[in-house]
């Protein structure tokens, strides 16, 4: 089954390589113009992203100066206010009304600098030298100014007491809160004298940037020291990342509009910006897959590429199996001519090309039948003109002695055996040179061989006797003429040399769908060590010129190296000019002498009837006739005597 397959795929060569090609060019170019695609989106978000983002942190960035501004009018407020001074560095008084006048002041005073900043919900503290402290919003339960006075805050504000800083508290409940730091200073002398604290709840510093952030768009708020002041993603805020800020310091010193980096887990892009007010690094970080997933539906492109590769290799496949099937069934039957099948003519369809092989290959079919039918007319003709030439060759000396015999007959009055004689020679005569048919019925192929016989046993004698055995349903089959008479002309004249007599056996029957005939003898029989000396084993037909059928025994496939009687040889096929023995001279005595002792000498000197119609021709013009798995076969074993077959088709004559 596979190698029918096999078989049958081989004739689609064309149509699976052009499909394969075109499948490939297909799926390269789909994937190709896909890819380039997506990275030209990519490009154009990066490109829209840079110019939109930074639009969005200045926006941010905006938001934060509007509260910085605030923050710094407070402090100032809070700064050159007497009173706060005055609150902050006076000395516990006995007198409770000058205290209570001094913490009237102070509160209204705190309201003015609390006015400054109420667009935001925050809270301001003070906590002066004397111990004094304040917190002014009442909406901040907690950190107390005391309790921001005892954390880290106060120290590093005090190490830079010029500056606005903008520090993370968090307090003991986990709550974070973005504290503004300022040291209280006296103008003229330097001398600290309080601290002011601006506290923001980190989740109300966020509103600043939130409504700039979405699913995949981030933004972080965080120190020179890498800590994330806030952010719109929880679990960053209060965390440090250095990761972080060496990008944000990158891209800010280096001048970049967008950076690409891994963060995270994440392909992701960043834009950056410092807040001097702050002294923070404002962090905007897109998802580049995410944003890029919600610009192009990824999963729709590629489900609609497979769709139109899909078509594409469907409308393919049909057109190139529309284009090359012509081409496949015209290589398909062209095939067929070597197996000798000459009518396998093709329909012309397909293309102008192939449409123009086609016309060709029926022509040249055309002129193969026309060639075949004169080659076999040729060699009809030329097998007639062989057999017609054959059919001239019968030796003159056969009938001088025949003639002779037949006179010597009269003299001895045996005018009976005369006249018998006479009738075998002219059926003899009428069927080899008046019929030219070259096949006859079995019955006329014996007709004639026994009036051969018959002259022979009226010539030398009957020391040789000779027995038919033929099925009576093989009468009517037809055979080439003139092919059983070759062999028994060798039994006859070489397979009595050394026993002087014995008897010759003509079988004819059928064998399966098959005519078998046999000549069979139990003369001398071949030695096969001298027929390989004298013949060699390279026949004819191009196999061993014979078989051993068993010890001492030489099978010999007709069509060999040509056969003679050569030097001890028992016997031997009469080929073309191989009878070169001298005149029948006293042939006539030989006849009238019929039976003495003298015959077997006789034999060998004496000519044979057709010396052309030879075991060699005989095989050939089976072969010829019916094909090469007819033919004769000869077996021999010397002193046991030779046994020649041949095969035959069943044919009757119509």
């Amino acid at each position: 089954m596979m190698r029918a397959r096999f078989e049958r795929l081989k004739f689609h060569g064309l149509f699976i390589k052009l499909f394969a090609v075109m499948v490939i060019c297909i799926v390269t170019i789909t994937v190709s113009v896909v890819w380039t695609n997506l990275r030209m989106t990519e490009q154009l978000f990066l490109e829209t992203f840079s110019i939109t983002n930074s639009k969005v942190i200045d926006q941010i960035h905006n938001n934060f100066e509007a509260f910085h501004y605030s923050i710094v009018l407070a402090a100032n407020q809070a700064q050159q206010s007497g009173t706060l001074k005055t609150f902050l560095t006076e000395a516990e008084a006995p007198q409770s009304i000058r205290v209570m006048n001094s913490y009237y002041n102070m509160t209204q005073q705190m309201k003015r600098v609390q006015s400054m900043v109420d667009a935001y919900s925050v809270g301001v503290a003070i906590v002066g030298k004397n111990g004094r402290s304040y917190s002014g919003n009442v909406n901040l339960a907690k950190p107390s100014a005391l309790e921001l006075q005892r954390s880290e805050l106060t120290a590093k504000a005090q190490a830079n007491p010029d500056k606005l800083m903008y520090q993370l508290y968090r307090d003991a409940s986990g709550r974070q809160f973005i504290v503004t730091t300022k040291v209280l200073m006296e103008r003229t002398t330097g001398q600290e004298y309080g601290m002011l604290y601006i506290v923001i709840d980190e989740n109300d510093f966020k509103p600043f940037y939130t409504s700039f952030t979405s699913e995949g768009n981030d933004v972080v708020i965080m120190d020179k020291n890498g800590t994330v002041m806030t952010s719109n993603i929880p679990d960053l805020t209060g965390r440090r990342s250095v990761e972080l800020l060496s990008y944000a310091e990158e891209i800010e010193e280096q001048g970049l509009v967008v950076k690409k980096v891994t963060l995270m887990a994440k392909d992701q892009l960043m834009l950056a910006q410092y807040l001097p007010s702050y002294d923070f690094y404002l962090v905007n970080m897109i998802d580049q897959q995410m944003v890029l997933g919600q610009m192009v539906n990824t999963r729709s492109v590629v489900l609609i590429c497979l769709a139109i590769v899909l078509v594409a290799l469907v409308v393919v496949f049909l057109i190139s199996r529309k284009m090359t099937r012509s081409l496949t069934l015209l290589a398909r039957q062209m095939s067929k001519v070597t197996r000798r099948n000459f009518h396998n003519y093709v329909n012309v369809s397909g293309g102008y090309e192939i449409r123009e092989l086609g016309r060709a290959y029926n022509y040249m079919l055309d002129e193969i039948h026309e060639y075949v039918d004169k080659l076999v007319e040729t060699q009809k003709g030329q097998r007639k003109a062989e057999l017609a030439a054959l059919q001239q060759q019968i030796n003159p000396h056969f009938l001088y002695n025949t003639l002779a015999s037949v006179k010597f007959l009269v003299q001895q009055d045996s005018k009976d055996k005369a006249v018998e004689t006479i009738h075998a020679l002219i059926s003899l005569l009428q069927n080899t040179i008046s019929n030219v048919s070259e096949t006859i019925t079995v019955e006329q192929e014996l007709a004639n061989l026994r009036a051969y016989v018959f002259i022979n046993h009226i010539r030398y004698g009957e020391r040789i006797r000779v027995n038919y055995y033929v099925a009576p349903d093989c009468a009517h089959y037809q055979v080439p003429k003139l092919m059983i008479q070759p062999f028994m002309e060798n039994a006859f004249f070489h397979a009595f040399n050394v026993k002087g007599e014995g008897v010759i056996h003509v079988l004819v029957a059928k064998e399966g769908s098959k005519l078998v005939c046999e000549v069979a003898d139990n003369g001398d029989g071949m030695d096969m060590a001298a027929f390989e000396l004298e013949h060699g084993t390279a026949g004819r037909a191009g196999r061993p010129a014979y078989e051993a059928a068993d010890a001492g025994a030489v099978e010999v496939v007709a069509g060999s190296a040509r056969a003679g009687a050569g030097a001890g040889s028992a016997w031997a096929s009469v080929d073309a000019g191989s009878a070169q023995a001298g005149t029948e001279a006293g042939g006539a005595r030989a006849g009238a002498g019929a039976g003495n002792a003298q015959d077997g000498a006789k034999f060998r000197g004496s000519r044979k009837l057709f010396s052309g119609i030879g075991v060699a021709n005989v095989n050939d013009r089976i072969r010829l006739l019916y094909g090469e798995e007819y033919g004769v076969t000869i077996t021999s074993r010397l002193g046991e005597g030779t046994r020649v077959r041949m095969t035959l088709p069943l044919i009757v004559a119509n």
